[in-house]
């Protein structure tokens, strides 16, 4: 009887032994359907897995509790390599860069990403292919995005494409919120300080000036479209020039905080006061730029929400590795007013 009872007790020791086993890879393949490598490429966010395939696996995944071997993916899992590609004249000591790349890095860190910056060909393009793309420095016929299409790489853009995944903050409204806010102090007379007018970036803003002073019927006066060059010593120069040449502008929208630091510098160097004299509005709400400043409540300009664009552009490249249907985001801005602006002196 002992004998018998021990028989009989062994296979319910195996059932429970079964019953506490983890679920494998193998069975998740089988109640989803598909093979290994589907799961394999679905578990490691691998592109190749449609939409409706994934969501299965991931259904299965679920029902059947899977949870991988960390240490068996730690071995067998290569790490994605991510690549950032800049355009060719795009400046990277510079206080906004280096915020948005400390963003980017951080984030692409966390998701357990390999990032690398991708040195570009004699002809613009990317010198080698990584896993995935994000580009920087949007400009018209950019052949960067033709190239990784053709290539089957995915890749968001940090600026603005049709039928491409893109994340961009709203500078068209931030070049109208600024200069409507000039224009509401009293200020009809507004230099635009901008540059490189292939980019997109410095279209929309010149963009949103331009509505804003139509908006007033107003109608720019060439010699108002100053060319900075993006820089604070470009900033320095054209502004310095205008004045000393009879300009008699009250207000200047510069389309980057850069700019407006150099701006400010010339105007003080000339003897004119800001904002008493001379209104000025940057764009980006960099706090390095506004924390140098003389001016005690710092500088007016349009804040742009640099993290929050960085982080987006990692979570649309991680949709388009899993290949989810393409989207992009519009980043909204806010005008942040300081101590650079004032209403107008009769």
């Amino acid at each position: 009887m002992r004998i018998a009872r021990d028989k009989a007790a062994a296979p319910n020791q195996g059932a429970g032994e079964r019953a506490n086993e983890r679920a494998t890879i193998q069975q998740v393949a089988e109640h989803a359907g598909v093979s290994i490598g589907t799961v394999s490429r679905v578990l490691n966010r691998r592109p190749g897995v449609s939409p409706t395939t994934m969501r299965r696996v991931q259904a299965s995944i679920a029902h059947l509790s899977y949870r991988p071997d960390h240490a068996a993916r730690t071995l067998s899992k290569a790490p994605l390599h991510i690549g950032l590609s800049l355009a060719a004249d795009t400046r990277r000591l510079t206080p906004f860069f280096m915020l948005f790349l400390e963003h980017l890095i951080g984030r692409l860190q966390r998701e357990g990403f390999r990032f690398e910056e991708v040195p570009a060909r004699s002809d613009g393009l990317p010198a080698w292919l990584p896993n995935g793309v994000i580009l920087h420095g949007a400009h018209e016929d950019d052949p960067r995005l033709r190239y990784l299409e053709s290539q089957g790489v995915p890749f968001v853009l940090v600026g603005r494409s049709a039928g491409a995944r893109w994340v961009a903050p709203d500078d068209h409204a931030g070049g109208l919120h600024a200069t409507r806010h000039l224009l509401a102090l009293g200020h009809e007379e507004i230099l635009h300080l901008g540059g490189l007018m292939s980019h997109q970036a410095f279209q929309d803003r010149y963009g949103g000036y331009l509505e804003a002073l139509a908006e007033a019927g107003i109608a720019p006066k060439r010699e108002w479209l100053l060319d900075g060059s993006f820089t604070i010593l470009g900033g320095y120069r054209v502004v310095r020039r205008a004045f000393e040449g009879g300009c008699r502008c009250s207000a200047i929208f510069a389309a980057s905080d850069e700019m407006a630091l150099g701006a400010i510098a010339a105007l003080e160097d000339l003897g004119l006061r800001v904002p008493l004299d001379v209104s000025v509005v940057g764009f980006d709400d960099l706090p390095e730029i506004s924390n140098g400043l003389n001016v005690p409540e710092g500088l007016t300009t349009v804040r742009q929400d640099i993290a929050h664009i960085a982080d987006t552009a990692v979570t649309l490249l991680v949709e388009g590795l899993q290949g989810l249907p393409v989207r992009s985001e519009t980043v909204p801005i806010q005008l942040v007013a300081r101590g650079t602006t004032a209403r107008r002196r009769e």
